[in-house]
């Protein structure tokens, strides 16, 4: 059985594992202050052109997002997010769980606007009981979104001027960020993250390292005591070295980069495989997150020789399923799956 179901099913990249076995009989300082996250904070700056930026190194995505938060709003405070976003509606309300509300906006491809925000914001500047409703203080969205669908430049460089207009911050979950930024539609850079947003973060989990996602923190306010909001909330890893030194892995020679663009080939090499055989879309989406709508016939057809994700159920004996290539997906597991589609 071939997996396509999502884009963690293996261990690591062979390099981030000859770093691991290379450094096993070392020994290190803890809790992420060691020659290891050094390095790796001081490779992923170089791509930043921030130089103020600050670099952490935590274990998950989830734990990211609501630590972020945590530091970053005081009680009465809500974030901002699509209706599809991660941390509304994949994460047992863990943001809800530190005591602030998400404020859902719906999407459209799984983005929202900076026309939305800046109502939501609007909402809350002339309401005359701001003591009685939250306040909207971070946006959060997900690049690429949970559709695999992209913000472009020109987006995120309106979501920030509205962000900055009213004073909140703008952060954004990179889970997936090498898949996006491998995408031939990306017209960003890690640079432009940084310009743009208040935090953002490298994801390692789904992009090449056993685990380990690489928080950024260009806002200065952000960056005051956030080891302490690490620590209270549980992700200050005493071996943080085994963070620092797989992001090191990972940024050496551009492999980082190299992995997202592999797989979101692959990826695309499926869109235009179901596009060819007359199969819809059921989403538009140029990463590595590939959805379609299938019949029940075609759905068991494939599911013979391979794991995908069901999304809806679309009526009719059809449904929208999802396919994800991986940092690890192969030439030849690829190839099985566009001679499937053809015979389907």
């Amino acid at each position: 059985m071939i997996r396509f179901n999502n884009d963690y099913n293996r261990g690591a990249h062979p390099a981030v594992l000859e770093a691991l076995n290379a450094a096993n009989t070392q020994n290190y300082g803890g809790y992420g202050l060691d020659e290891r996250c050094a390095a790796a904070a001081k490779s992923i700056q170089m791509h930043l052109n921030c130089p103020g930026a600050a670099v952490h190194f935590l274990v998950g995505g989830t734990q990211v997002n609501f630590t972020v938060i945590a530091a970053a709003l005081r009680p009465w405070q809500s974030v901002i997010a699509a209706d599809t976003g991660h941390i509304h509606v994949h994460e047992t309300g863990a943001v809800e769980h530190i005591g602030h509300k998400i404020q859902a906006l719906p999407h459209t491809d799984g983005k929202i606007s900076a026309a939305q925000i800046k109502a939501e914001a609007e909402l809350y500047r002339t309401s005359g009981i701001k003591e009685h409703i939250t306040h909207p203080k971070m946006v959060y969205l997900s690049y690429p979104t949970e559709f695999g669908t992209l913000y472009s430049k020109e987006e995120l460089t309106a979501i920030s001027a509205v962000c900055k207009e009213y004073g909140m911050y703008l952060f954004i979950d990179g889970a997936r960020l090498a898949y996006g930024l491998g995408s031939p539609k990306a017209d960003i850079t890690l640079a432009d993250l940084a310009a743009l947003t208040d935090a953002f973060y490298i994801g390692g989990t789904k992009c090449g390292a056993l685990f380990g996602e690489a928080l950024v923190l260009t806002n200065p306010a952000l960056q005051e005591d956030f080891r302490s909001s690490i620590k209270q909330n549980g992700g200050m890893l005493a071996k943080g070295w085994l963070l620092g030194l797989q992001f090191e892995a990972l940024f050496k020679d551009g492999l980082y980069f190299e992995l997202g663009k592999k797989a979101t080939a692959y990826a695309l090499e499926f869109k235009a495989a179901f596009e060819k055989r007359g199969i819809p879309a059921y989403i538009e989406s140029f990463t590595n997150q590939q959805f379609v709508i299938l019949t029940a016939e075609q759905q068991a057809a494939l599911a013979k020789d391979f794991t995908f994700e069901f999304e809806a159920d679309l009526g009719g004996g059809k449904a929208a399923v999802r396919f994800c290539t991986a940092w690890s997906t192969s030439r030849e597991e690829a190839d099985k799956l566009l001679a499937a589609i053809e015979r389907i």
